[in-house]
């Protein structure tokens, strides 16, 4: 079956309104005709859902397929083997690298041949601690033509960090590289894994390594195999491994992401769903028709670059873009338009934060006026809260839509969405929109009853989850309970604030626990944030609540001023402070406003709110794994010691 049969879901169908209430009359029908026409079975199912199974349900249970033959195999065997797959962008290296279906499929091969001879085969872990190269997309691909569950560990991670993951997946095998590489900087990767090694309790036996040649890594004799070796002398071998059948149910991969007790969570994701899922929403919310090239500016260890990077474009037959590099620097702030332009993709997902980054750069919008945009239909933002100062700024420099968008590592895909695909809604800046099919959400008081529509409680939605939302935590259904569902029965908990308005559409505050309590009242930091970023002299803020013992919380701005403004500091803190008061209330109690060169980011550009948070209370934590530049944070402190006066 070829991408020609995916369903039409743009506008002339009816569009958002008549697509939501056909899902809503028949949730069933409706995701078993996308199963169906998106998805090719070895054996199609022939039941949607499965009650019974699984802590709440399982989608597609008697559904047979793969998702490497869904991405890969199909689309040869239709002659479009020469189509563009997967462009790797890499300014930081200087190479460009065009792989076609045709060529990727054969790589795959390969590498699934190769992890075959080291016993890897169906349920078996693999864990890819990799920079943003094909070679981490092809590892990826060969565990799931084999049926192997990979867990892709953010490059760079420390080794601590990487040892948590191996201990809970159990890996037969870690592949890695010797490095990775930055603007400024070369960050080797086989030292870090080879202490993980060391600090894990269940180390693999075995360590495939892509020798990179800005820094060759020492390879531990018995243990340590080099990728290209191998490589070659699989392609030399011309090997050809079959595409294992699996149930819809089986997992496709487990990725990690936080957890409240410092453990981190294996988010699992299947394969029947998951593919599914991710070709629609390619479609319905990003306007990407099959065959059609779309640029997710994330990592291959996060969530966004599973579904949009890889898995999503090559499931529904269009190319995605590997870019290794940054927003700004790399070698500018036109870094984007460039991509976009030169590679032709249709739309872009990107965080806020990169947006501010690039508007810091180019503040009068003059970059994207240097590359041919014709082809671009919209820019989406999603990640944290998105400001109207940066979403008005981008809309003005593009002369493109940007539309917001609000999700989970835990669902996959977008849960609340101007959805371009099926026809742009008057969403209000800031408010990421409405909910896609599969999403029935509701605002929650403490007690679990509905709120009525402006009232602020936790945004939950109701099951069953939607198709590509995680059944489970890895070998962890009790814990995945008590996280998720047991707080309100018949819902999962998403653990972030917001609020509804009359017609549906949906307002995230952030996390729960950005939504302070200022003296009895419950504000939200991130409307604090939007006041903040309008100011003319603000490049950059992050607001956070701070413990207070009078008023159990009070709000500190951390704000990085624009280059070369005239304003004194003091005459941007009485402004805020007086615009906080205008438009949250005296209520809101801001008066703390800190100046800063930077804010502490991830190197995915997210602010790291909570890390100043224990900054601003004193409290202990550790250095967060994640986070781009731990110089950062002493700066932070300092800046707080000598620039912040008490209210």
């Amino acid at each position: 079956m070829g991408f020609e049969h995916f369903p039409k879901l743009a506008a002339e169908r009816g569009g958002y309104a008549a697509a939501y209430a056909r899902w809503k009359a028949d949730p069933l029908g409706f995701w078993m005709e996308r199963a169906l026409l998106g998805v090719d079975w070895f054996e199609r199912p022939r039941t949607a859902f499965d009650p019974e199974a699984g802590p709440y349900g399982r989608w597609f249970p008697d559904g047979i397929c793969n998702t490497c033959h869904n991405a890969l195999d199909r689309h040869v065997a239709a002659g479009r083997g020469e189509r563009v797959a997967l462009i790797h962008d890499s300014p930081v290296t200087g190479t460009l690298r065009r792989l076609t279906y045709a060529g990727l499929l054969r790589e795959v091969k390969a590498f699934a041949a190769t992890l075959a001879g080291f016993g890897i085969g169906k349920g078996d872990r693999v864990v890819i601690y990799m920079p943003m190269v094909p070679e981490t997309a092809i590892a990826m691909l060969a565990c799931a033509r084999l049926g192997a569950i990979h867990s892709v560990v953010f490059g760079g991670f420390a080794a601590r960090e990487l040892a948590h993951r191996i201990d809970d997946v159990r890996p037969k095998l870690i592949v890695t590289a010797s490095c990775g590489i930055e603007p400024s900087r070369t960050v080797a990767y086989k030292p870090l894994a080879d202490r993980a090694l060391e600090l894990a309790r269940h180390p693999p036996g075995a360590m495939i390594v892509l020798q990179r040649p800005q820094l060759a890594a020492e390879l531990r004799p018995g243990r340590d195999h080099d990728w290209h070796a191998l490589q070659d002398a699989a392609l030399a071998a011309g090997a050809d491994v079959p595409c294992t059948p699996l149930a819809a149910t089986d997992p496709l991969y487990v990725l990690y992401t936080s957890g409240t007790t410092g453990r981190p969570k294996g988010v699992v994701r299947d394969n029947g769903g998951h593919m599914v899922a991710i070709a629609y929403a390619l479609e319905a919310v990003y306007g990407v028709k099959p065959g059609e090239t779309f640029f997710a500016a994330s990592d291959l260890g996060w969530v966004v670059g599973h579904s949009f990077i890889v898995y999503g474009p090559l499931v529904q037959g269009g190319t995605g873009i590997l870019y290794e590099g940054k927003p700004v620097g790399t070698p500018d702030a036109g870094a984007f338009w460039r991509l976009i332009a030169e590679h032709g993709a249709v739309s872009a997902f990107t965080a806020p934060s990169a947006v501010r980054a690039i508007r810091r750069e180019d503040p009068d919008g003059l970059l994207p006026g240097r590359y041919d945009l014709s082809r671009f239909r919209a820019l989406f933002v999603s990640g944290e809260h998105a400001d109207a100062a940066t979403v008005d700024w981008a809309r003005r420099a593009l002369g493109k839509p940007v539309l917001d968008q609000w999700w989970q590592t835990e669902i996959g895909w977008p849960i609340a969405a101007n959805p371009l695909g099926l026809g742009i809604l008057d969403v209000p800046v800031g408010q990421p929109g409405v909910a896609m099919p599969g999403h029935r959400l509701d605002v929650l008081g403490p007690d679990g009853t509905v709120l009525p529509p402006g009232r602020t409680g936790t945004i939950a939605l109701r099951l069953p989850l939607a198709p590509g939302a995680l059944p489970t935590l890895w070998n962890a259904d009790s814990r995945f309970r008590d996280t998720y569902l047991a707080e309100f029965p018949g819902y999962y908990s998403t653990s972030d604030a917001g609020r509804l308005d009359a017609s549906g559409i949906v307002s995230v505050l952030g996390r729960t626990d950005d939504v302070i309590n200022v003296s009895g009242h419950r504000l939200s930091t991130g409307e604090m944030e939007d006041v903040v970023a309008a100011h003319p002299a603000v490049a950059e803020c992050a607001v956070v609540g701070a413990h207070d013992e009078l008023k159990g919380a009070v709000p500190v701005g951390f704000v990085v001023p624009k280059l070369g403004i005239a304003e004194t500091e003091a005459a941007i803190r009485e402004a805020l402070v007086a615009a906080i008061r205008e438009a949250i209330g005296p209520v809101a109690a801001f008066r703390r406003v800190v100046f800063v060169a930077r804010l502490p980011k991830t190197r995915s550009g997210k602010v790291l709110r909570g890390t100043l948070r224990q900054i601003l209370d004193g409290t202990p934590f550790e250095v967060p794994a994640t986070i781009e530049d731990p110089a950062v944070l002493p700066e932070i402190a300092a800046a707080l010691a000598t620039g912040m006066p008490q209210p």
